[in-house]
């Protein structure tokens, strides 16, 4: 389908969420530092245009820039694959996509390029992978023929275990670290028996997953050398990571969904639990506590910044280009609920300003920055669309 261009010029109170406050907490714990919690919100007065590129997708979940002016690859939960050219084609499904288990919040997710893509024709994706006993998220790499059109050479990379029967909470972000190993996130399935296993090192749910582009393990990883562990593990004790980056800096970050309360923004690093389900800065969604019922253990980690109410985080992205230079090297954020986009600027390692912008969009599932600073929004809704946030100024 060809999607019909359109132009929203929209005010600086409404770009920037002008007004916008706290809302009431779901829990009472105190922040560890004081910059952990509630950063003062900001209003940078820009004036944000939108304009639509494709709409008429269930579910955009991920989405991954071309090289030239070849556009994106964009995924749709209920298992298609899409080129959306730069003038705002949308392509017909791309073939040769496994099977997807398109239920609950499984489907095909998250989609990245091999760094030699050009040549290649070389891509990664993730999505829930149907498999007996249920469903786990899954890893794969493929070739991407020179036209767009169909993937062969379909290998998954990684494949969660053990399988779990609840379709929730895959994690599923994939992207490549500074020293060309790749980071793979993955979530606990959210039902009480499973969510344990976030513990576990012999599992890899609740996990960040680093591997070499092949699947192999990189030598030093943390858990190589320990028995009855899974050695593709990075670090431990993570709920449901659905956004993931790294800075300029080359350092990975992570966002991931607490319950009511205790969205988490995490620097993971090698070997360390940051504590999830025996700590939280949230509560259970019908109330009651935990895992402990505490915030704070000695052993694990705390976050950079929680979030009580939730932002209910998608992807994430650091900035960088001239438009909206003032931005660089800050967070973008996507929002679920209440939406639109979270803005956090870092100094130091800690957040110093918190700003919402576009939440007039809705559910925004994926954040994209472009070469030139403007950057690509998904909303996540059954009629989704793909928009292009620029400078009106």
């Amino acid at each position: 389908m060809r999607a019909v261009p359109l132009i929203l010029t929209l005010l600086p109170a409404a770009a920037c969420g002008q007004g916008f406050t706290y809302g009431e907490r779901n829990t009472s714990f105190p922040p560890a530092f004081p910059e952990q919690f509630r950063a003062p919100l900001t209003d940078s007065e820009v004036a944000l245009e939108t304009s639509v590129f494709a709409e008429g997708l269930d579910h955009p979940w991920g989405i991954a820039t071309l090289p030239g002016n070849a556009g994106w690859l964009v995924t749709e939960r209920a298992g298609r694959l899409r080129h959306l050219s730069r003038n705002g084609t949308l392509s017909a499904p791309i073939a040769g996509v496994p099977e997807v288990l398109p239920q609950g919040q499984g489907g095909l997710l998250d989609v990245a390029l091999s760094p030699d893509f050009s040549e290649t024709g070389l891509i990664l994706f993730t999505y829930a992978k149907p498999v007996e006993g249920g469903s786990a998220t899954a890893a794969a790499s493929a070739i991407l023929s020179d036209d767009m059109t169909d993937l062969s050479d379909v290998i998954d990379i990684f494949v969660q275990d053990p399988p779990s029967p609840t379709a929730k909470h895959y994690g599923s972000r994939i992207l490549q670290l500074a020293d060309g190993t790749w980071a793979i996130t993955s979530g606990e399935h959210s039902s009480d028996a499973e969510r344990p296993y976030a513990q576990d090192l012999d599992k890899t749910y609740g996990k960040v997953i680093r591997v070499n582009i092949d699947g192999s393990v990189p030598e030093d990883n943390p858990f190589t050398d320990q028995a009855g562990a899974v050695d593709t593990i990075w670090s431990y004790g993570h709920r449901n990571i659905q956004g993931a980056s790294v800075d300029a800096d080359g350092v990975l970050w992570t966002i991931e969904h607490g319950p009511a309360g205790g969205d988490e923004l995490n620097r993971p690093q090698a070997g360390l639990n940051y504590g999830w389900p025996v700590i939280s800065y949230g509560k259970r969604y019908r109330g009651g506590a935990i895992g402990s019922g505490e915030a704070v253990r000695s052993g694990m980690e705390q976050p950079v910044y929680f979030w009580d109410p939730v932002i209910a985080p998608g992807g994430m992205a650091f900035h960088s280009g001239e438009m909206f230079s003032d931005w660089n090297g800050d967070a973008l954020i996507a929002s679920l609920r209440p939406g639109g986009v979270v803005r956090l600027s870092l100094e130091g390692g800690v957040v110093t300003q918190e700003e919402r912008l576009l939440m007039e969009l809705g559910r925004v599932r994926d954040v994209e920055i472009l070469n030139d600073g403007s950057f690509v929004v998904l909303t996540d809704r059954a009629d989704g669309q793909v928009i292009h946030v620029t400078s009106s100024e």
